[in-house]
């Protein structure tokens, strides 16, 4: 019965060594602040991206668009009001 007392015991002691070791964060002083680990990494940069992620995409919409509504005349309409916008 005592071996296995010791045994579940070796195990949670393993267990607590290897939190301890992880590098999670510390509280003191009532503040949280990260593992000194943290500074091993170097800063990841993420570009920012584009408004519109489709270029090839956008250019189509902009050249349909902008192409006159078929059979207006020739000297054009005023331009479409957006929809939601009009009275």
């Amino acid at each position: 019965m005592k071996t296995i007392r010791g045994w579940r015991r070796g195990v949670l002691a393993g267990f607590a060594a290897l939190a301890g070791l992880a590098g999670c964060q510390a509280y003191y002083g009532g503040n949280t602040y990260p593992s000194p680990r943290y500074l091993e990494h170097p800063p990841t940069f993420i570009p920012p991206s584009p408004p519109f992620p489709l270029p090839r995409e956008l250019a189509t919409q902009q050249g349909i668009a902008a192409e006159p509504e078929p059979g207006a005349p020739a000297g054009g309409l005023p331009p479409r009001v957006p929809a939601g916008f009009g009275p």
